[in-house]
């Protein structure tokens, strides 16, 4: 199984925000699943306002880079995750499918999934997060 997610990277201070779902016992970052017909924006915009209630500005979007890895909880799951910084406006809320957001450094590498375990180790290699 295949699964393709676009991510924000909200960086601040050394950290990269993260989220953790009801029920889940890891952080993700913030986005989601492409929709049929979405572009990687349209994910990012729409997955975003879902779980923040944010409204990413999309002019600053930048893609960041992509990861594949194996997909969290799925034996036979591959997920490759298209990430993106961005500015937003509005204040970050979790939504009700969110049961905490979390400032994660790389120290924090244990609580996420192999996919944002990746990203972790990139923004750390390139001097984004401490």
């Amino acid at each position: 199984m295949f699964i393709d997610k676009v991510a924000w990277l909200l960086l601040r201070d050394g950290c990269v925000l993260g989220a953790r779902s009801r029920g889940e016992d890891v952080y993700f970052l913030p986005g989601g699943k492409r929709e049929p017909g979405e572009s990687d924006l349209d994910t990012l915009v729409r997955e975003v306002a879902e779980e923040l209630a944010v409204d990413i500005v999309t002019g600053t979007a930048r893609h960041s880079g992509t990861v594949e890895a194996p997909a969290h909880g799925r034996a036979d799951g591959v997920v490759r995750m298209s990430c993106y910084t961005a500015d937003y406006e509005g204040e970050l809320t979790a939504s009700s499918e969110v049961a905490e957001l979390r400032w994660l450094t790389h120290a924090d590498r244990h609580l996420v999934s192999t996919a944002g375990g990746l990203v972790l180790d990139e923004l750390r290699e390139r001097g984004l997060l401490r």
